[in-house]
Formats: C-alpha cells, sequence, structure tokens
C-alpha cells in the first residue's frame, strides 16, 4: 500500500455503548436551534446524526430520555452526536469529554444571549451553564441587532454556530465541532492547522473503554508537511508512524473505492480531508484507538454491523509504549496482546481491563543490588533506546557492566555490542523470527520462583506467541535450511527445525525410509490430480501415517512449497498434522498423520458407509469453521485453502475433522487485503468472484464452507452430474435448499438416512450459517470467526437473503 494512503484509516471510535444508548428528543426533532428554544436533541436534516446527551459508566450506557438510576453505579453524562439510524451506538464527537456531568436532572441546550450554545441544567438555580462553546467573540458578533445565531447539526456530522441571515458562507461560521475534534475523523472534517489563527486540528485517542477523556495517542499533519499525516505519543510527541507525502489525489487508501481524498497547503491552511462517493446511505468513520492504531470501518447494513477495511500500523507492537513498561507485546492479526514480564504483574488492573494498557507492569518485589538475578528471556525484539551501546569482547563482559550497575534494569549481548537499559523497558515485543535475548534484573525471590515454576512444567521466559507462523520470505528461508539440513547429515529421519518455535518436531526423511515404511507404496489409500497417498508405519513406533507423493517436476515442486510452507508452520486439532517430508530430485513426499475414518466425502455421499448421525455432522462443521478461521486469523500471515471441499476434510478415530490438502494454499499478508491467483479449485465450490477473474480474499473459503455446510446437511452433492437445461434446474441443491428455507421447510433439508433424528435448532442454525457464506457479494459473508460463534450458537444470524445467482437460477 503506498505510505500516503492513509486518510480513511485515521481515527475511530470503538463502539463503547450499546444499542439503548440513544437520545430521545421530547418535542419533535430539530436540525437547527434558534434562540429562545431549547431542545435536548438537534438531528441532521438527513436523519443521519444526532446530537444529545449520552451517559458513559463502568455498568452500562444510558440515554438521557431512559432510565439513568437502574445502574449499580451513577455514570458519567456527555454531551454528542453519534450515528442516528445505526444500532451499534457510535459516538463521532464528545463536546465534554474530559468534563463529564456527574449528577444531571434536566439538561437542555440552549442559545445564550452573547451568541453562545450552552447546556443548561434547569433543576440548578439560575441554571448555570454545564458547558459552552466559549466562542471568545460571540458578544461583539451578536451585537449587530441583524444577526441572528443559530446552532445547525449538519448532513456530515458538524455542529456549526453561524450567522443565520449572514450572505457570505466563508463568514457565516462562528464556531464548529469539526474545528475541536476528538478521536474521530469524519468524511468532510479537516486534519491539520490554519496557519492564520494557530488552530491545530488533532484528534487525540480515549483513555479506556468507558472513559472519553483524553488519551495517550494523538494523530495530526506535521508541521513541515513532509511527513504527511502522523501518529505519535502525546506527551512526549514520539512519532511511531507515518504515511509520508501525498503525491497525488482522489486516492482510497484501501482500495476499496470508498473514499477520496486529497491535501491542501497554501498560505491560509495545511490539511488532509476526504469524502465519500454520493451515497447517502454509506456511513464511514475512522479512528484512532486506545491503543494508538488506525482503523476505518464501514457500516454493513445486510448484516447491521461495522466492517473494518483500514488499519495503520499494521504491527500493533510499533505503536510508542503500547503495552506500557515492563511487558511483552505480541501481534496477533494485527492486534495487540499485552503480557507482563516474568517476575512483573499489572500495574492496575481495573485500567487494564478498560484495555489501557500504558500503566503496564511493576515488579512483585524490590530489587537489592547485591543479590539481584538476571533471568534471560529468549526470542525477543529489544526494547527502544538503551543508555549504552558498548562494543565488548564477550557476552560475560557485558554481563559483569550491568550487574555492577545497580541501576541498570537489563542488558542483551548482540553483534552490534553490549546494551544496557536503567528504569523502565518499553516497546520489547515477541519477535516472528529467532528474535535476541533479553537478560531482565529480578529480585532473587521472583528469581527463584520463577525456577520453581520452571521445574513443575511451567513455561521459562518469555512466551513467543507471535511466532505462530512467520511472514512468506521467513518460510522460504526455513524450507531452504531444512534441505540444507537433509543434504549436509544425510540422516535416516529429520531432525527438529529450531528456526521457529512451529516447526518443531518436523521431520525429514529419506526416500529410502519412506519406500520402506509403505512397503514400496504398495497400499493406495487415496489420491487426486496431485498424485497418490500411501499408507504406512514409522519404524521406530506404531504410528500410522499417510505419505503423499506428489507427481509431475514442477506441480510437485509448487505442491511442495505450497504445504510445508502452509500447514508445516502451524498446529491446530482441526488441521491435518504435517509429521515430516522427503524431497530428493524429482522425488517429493509429504508425510501426514493418517486418519483412520478417511474423508468426509466418503461419509456423506457413500451409501454403503456409515451413516453420519446429526450430532457428528453439527461438531464436524463446528471444527472444520473453527480449523478455517485458524488460518484466516489465528496465524501471524492469512492462509486462504483455496480448495474446501468434503474430500479434503479428514475424520480421525473419534470422527474429530482436520482440514487437508494445501497443496493450492495462499498466504497473504496482512499488509494486503486481498491476491490475484490463477484460477483454481474445484467447480461447485468456487466463489463468483474468483470465476470471475477478481483477485480473491479469505471470503472464498467461507464461500466453499457454506456448500460444504450445505452438502453436511443434506447427504448430497451441491452440483448434479449432468448439466442439461432441465437436470440442472431440478438438481441443483442449493436452489432448492434456499426455497425450503425460506419457506420453513427444514425437515426437507435434512439427510433421509437420519430417519427425522436431527435438532431443530441446529439444523436451522447451520441453513442460515450457509446461506449467508453463498452470498453473491464477499462483504455480505461473515469472517469466520463470526461463523464459528454463530454455530456455537453465541450469535443469532438473521434470515439471510436468497443469493443473486440462486434467485437467477429459479426464474429461468
Amino acid at each position: 500500500m503506498h505510505p500516503h494512503h492513509i486518510l480513511l484509516g485515521l481515527l475511530l471510535l470503538v463502539s463503547m455503548h450499546s444499542p439503548a444508548s440513544r437520545c430521545c428528543a421530547t418535542t419533535a426533532d430539530h436540525h437547527t436551534l434558534t434562540a429562545g428554544q431549547m431542545v435536548d436533541k438537534l438531528v441532521s436534516s438527513n436523519g443521519k446524526f444526532a446530537l444529545g446527551f449520552f451517559a458513559s459508566g463502568s455498568s452500562a450506557t444510558t440515554s438521557k430520555s431512559s432510565s439513568a438510576h437502574n445502574t449499580s453505579t451513577t455514570p458519567n453524562w456527555y454531551l454528542g452526536i453519534w450515528f442516528n439510524k445505526i444500532p451499534d451506538f457510535t459516538p463521532v464527537w464528545i463536546a465534554n469529554r474530559d468534563d463529564p456531568i456527574t449528577d444531571p436532572h434536566d439538561l437542555k441546550l440552549q442559545i445564550s444571549r452573547d451568541g453562545n450554545l450552552v447546556v443548561l441544567d434547569h433543576t440548578v438555580a439560575a441554571a448555570t451553564p454545564v458547558w459552552s462553546t466559549n466562542i471568545t467573540n460571540a458578544a461583539s458578533k451578536n451585537s449587530n441587532n441583524n444577526t441572528i445565531p443559530v446552532a445547525v447539526l449538519t448532513d456530515n456530522g458538524n455542529l456549526v454556530i453561524q450567522h443565520a441571515l449572514d450572505s457570505d458562507p466563508s463568514q457565516q461560521v462562528w464556531w464548529q465541532s469539526f474545528d475541536y475534534p476528538t478521536d474521530v475523523f469524519l468524511p468532510g472534517s479537516k486534519l491539520g492547522r490554519n496557519k492564520v489563527t494557530g488552530l491545530n486540528r488533532v484528534f487525540v485517542s480515549k483513555k479506556n473503554r468507558i472513559n472519553p477523556g483524553h488519551g495517550s495517542y494523538c494523530v495530526g499533519v506535521d508541521s513541515s508537511f513532509d511527513q504527511g499525516i502522523i501518529l505519535s505519543q502525546c506527551s512526549s510527541s514520539v512519532v511511531y508512524w507515518a504515511s509520508g507525502t501525498f503525491s497525488q489525489q482522489n486516492v482510497d487508501p484501501s482500495d476499496t473505492g470508498l473514499t477520496m481524498y486529497n491535501h491542501v497547503n497554501n498560505n491560509q491552511e495545511q490539511y488532509y480531508i476526504y469524502s465519500t462517493p454520493n451515497d447517502e446511505s454509506l456511513s464511514i468513520y475512522t479512528l484512532v484507538e486506545i491503543s494508538g492504531q488506525i482503523k476505518a470501518h464501514v457500516w454493513n447494513e445486510s448484516l447491521q454491523r461495522w466492517h473494518q477495511f483500514y488499519t495503520q500500523p499494521m504491527d500493533p507492537c510499533s505503536v510508542q509504549a503500547a503495552c506500557g513498561p515492563f511487558t511483552i507485546c505480541t501481534n496477533i492479526n494485527a492486534n495487540l496482546s499485552c503480557d507482563c514480564m516474568k517476575g512483573f504483574s499489572v500495574k492496575s488492573p481495573e485500567e487494564w481491563d478498560l484495555e489501557d494498557r500504558v500503566g503496564g507492569c511493576t515488579r512483585n518485589n524490590p530489587l537489592d543490588c547485591t543479590t539481584d538475578k538476571f533471568l534471560p528471556a529468549p526470542g525477543v525484539t529489544l526494547a527502544y533506546h538503551p543508555i549504552t551501546t558498548q562494543v565488548m569482547p564477550n557476552a560475560t563482559g557485558c554481563a559483569q557492566a550491568c550487574s555492577n550497575d545497580c541501576s541498570c534494569t537489563a542488558y542483551s549481548y548482540t553483534s552490534t555490542g553490549c546494551s544496557i537499559w536503567r528504569g523502565e523497558l518499553l516497546n520489547t515485543a515477541s519477535s516472528t523470527t529467532a528474535g535476541d535475548i533479553l537478560y531482565l534484573r529480578l529480585a532473587a525471590k521472583d528469581y527463584l520462583e520463577i525456577l520453581r515454576e520452571k521445574k513443575s512444567g511451567t513455561s521459562f521466559g518469555v512466551v513467543t506467541a507471535a511466532s505462530i507462523a512467520g511472514s512468506a520470505g521467513t518460510i522460504l528461508v526455513i524450507i531452504l535450511v531444512i534441505l540444507f539440513i537433509v543434504w549436509r547429515r544425510n540422516q535416516e529421519y529429520g531432525l527438529p527445525s529450531s528456526n521457529t518455535q512451529d516447526c518443531v518436531g518436523i521431520r525429514t526423511f529419506r526416500y529410502s525410509y519412506l519406500r520402506d515404511a509403505t512397503k514400496k507404496f504398495s497400499e493406495r489409500i487415496g489420491g487426486g490430480g496431485f498424485g497418490s497417498v500411501y499408507k504406512g508405519f514409522l519404524s521406530d513406533s506404531a504410528t500410522t501415517i499417510a505419505v503423499k507423493r506428489l507427481d509431475g517436476a514442477q506441480q510437485g515442486e509448487n505442491q511442495f512449497r505450497a504445504e510445508v510452507s502452509s500447514i508445516g508452520l502451524i498446529q491446530h486439532i482441526n488441521l491435518v498434522k504435517l509429521i515430516g517430508f522427503c524431497c530428493k530430485n524429482d522425488q517429493k513426499l509429504l508425510v501426514y498423520e493418517h486418519m483412520s475414518n478417511g474423508s468426509l466425502d466418503v461419509h456423506l455421499f457413500n451409501s454403503n458407509d456409515i451413516v453420519l448421525d446429526w450430532s457428528r455432522r453439527y461438531q464436524i462443521a463446528i471444527g472444520v469453521a473453527r480449523g478455517l478461521s485458524y488460518l484466516h486469523e489465528g496465524c501471524r500471515e492469512c492462509i486462504i485453502h483455496c480448495d474446501i471441499k468434503p474430500e479434503n476434510v479428514l475424520l480421525d478415530t473419534s470422527f474429530v475433522p482436520k482440514i487437508a490438502d494445501f497443496g493450492l494454499a495462499t498466504i497473504v499478508g496482512r499488509d494486503f487485503s486481498r491476491v490475484l491467483t490463477t484460477f483454481r479449485g474445484t467447480v461447485g465450490y468456487l466463489a463468483p468472484e474468483w470465476i470471475s477473474g477478481e483477485a480473491i480474499t479469505q471470503k472464498v473459503d467461507v464461500y466453499s464452507f457454506g456448500m460444504v455446510l450445505l452438502e453436511i446437511i443434506s447427504g448430497r452433492r451441491n452440483s448434479p452430474k449432468v448439466y442439461t437445461s432441465e437436470s440442472y434446474h431440478t438438481s441443483y441443491f442449493p436452489m432448492q435448499a434456499t426455497s425450503m428455507l425460506h419457506g420453513g421447510d427444514v425437515d426437507s433439508l435434512v439427510d433421509p438416512r437420519l430417519c427425522g433424528e436431527f435438532n431443530s435448532e441446529e439444523a436451522i442454525r447451520v441453513c442460515k450459517v450457509a446461506f449467508w457464506c453463498i452470498q453473491d457479494n464477499e462483504y455480505d459473508r461473515p469472517t469466520m470467526g463470526e461463523l464459528v460463534r454463530a454455530l456455537e450458537g453465541l450469535h443469532e444470524l438473521d434470515m439471510p437473503p436468497m443469493p443473486r445467482q440462486l434467485a437467477v437460477i429459479k426464474k429461468c
């Protein structure tokens, strides 16, 4: 992505309130407030935005028109603007973010005599304003009898105080909320400064999940305009991310076509601004998160939820002090995860639970210079800004230098020399590669306690959770290193890989060993376009294996690299386990755990096999969903399987499903939203956008999963074998299924071999999930994580619309 393409990914307010958090005016909705009027709510003329009062606290969020006394604690009240028609209550501007109203009674908005917009509590004597726009020269402007001040909530969410009778629009505005932003950047608002007045529009993150007050991170424009949009730590002005200067205009940073934006730099102003297509129904907002990331969202009307489509920086651990001192930061799918270092505990658990992690962690026991010990924390990227970096002959000298300095809190000896830290450690993170070793100074009591945990089997040092999978480049390096080990050591069967945590246990085999293990490849148990699969046994154990022998020199090479670089680096209960491999000249073999119950298609479509009961089918559906969710969202790089079908779902002795055959898998870096790949996969499971040649996302797997769900429910193939005009119309099962679902005839969908023995509620749930998966538009399909929650009954889905392609078939 071009470094300039940022503006849309700017500041967003995470929904901190419930859908019930609405202010309802006691009178008809107004979008303009004039002198003499009093209201508790303004609504823009297009109905898109509302201005009013809402409450935020530890118990609940409550609107002014509802009872605030049902909560266990007294909430704080705020004057704010939100999306009026969206049920997920999302404030976009807050007037009194740092000065909440703690004991309101009868709050009203009014234009005061001096032309300011004020908030009055009419139960208080003299109705003293509890908030005001504080326009310094409002009184002088209002002294002219020909001017009438009005407050207007515009159609783009800007609250404006202006001259109602002024003919010159440029002189109308006395004050506007767009000049005093909080943490949300709306289309039409400006990010930057007025060179004449000195006004600087900077967006600031909120304090925590329930406190919208000023937080730790700022988004603005650098004074020289050389860095473009910058993210910084407000207190220290440390810039940790910059967009770079714009080189072109009207750019969509997310390549979605949702935004168009521009930059202005002249004698009067210096700012960035963005707009959306002329679509009144489109709702977009961007925000700087509590954790210091920029995120952009668009409202998905069909799913009734916000869809996040842009994030910067992609690595949340690059945010300055995001996790606070003495923590380990981990990047989980571009989201922040913070853990205390060994020997430390969360400083403020209450703030930590509210997603405010800047306080970090504190020592369990104080240091004593004479008895302190140093604990190695391997596999990390080192903390920012060591006090000294000295050239020393060895690590012993580095350790001694830190030990002799009672103020030294940690040291590390690397190829660049000896680094020493004093005071707090900031921005220590889990490394996606081997990383460095940080030696952390601990009190002897904490050190001994950790040693006891180690002996009892508890993990020692820093757990590098982010090393679940490496980048595509790292994967290739790992493969080459492993192949070099095979060539160099020429072992009978291989060595554990030490390059990454996930490769531990993968073995390299000699061809002769696997030939003997499979009795010269005599027992073929499966196959396909890639080659054949043979059953075998490891000689050193009773382990049954399945050996995939890849055919064709180039095809075998491609399949080999794809499978090792994807499934070889990850482990999950619902993914088939790669035990090892062999690579000798044109011989490419992959060794997997053997699945005694074969593939799912045999049990669904073979009338001579055991009929899967409903309980097993339902658990298989959930298991496959969990496996795909892990591939899409649980790995450091998103892995798109590209060939989900019953033949590639294997069942173990307990019928636990395991996704197999990663020969077509595609790895997509988190910096990219989609990838252009050749037309592959299996007819009947291919998403429409892939067939049309578009770049794909993980939503192609979601589509295929939906088709597999229909086959699990019905026990029949989705696509007919004969494509005559008559048979296609009568045999294409998804078309029949959607008609049955919308007609309430779910019983007819279920495999008749079950003889009516199934859970109706679960069957309806699976049907809904299936048809949400096969929606024509990929943006209408849920993520696999959302589908897992839906299948588990944790999230209720609405009745899905009939996919357009099925509706067309039905009419034919």
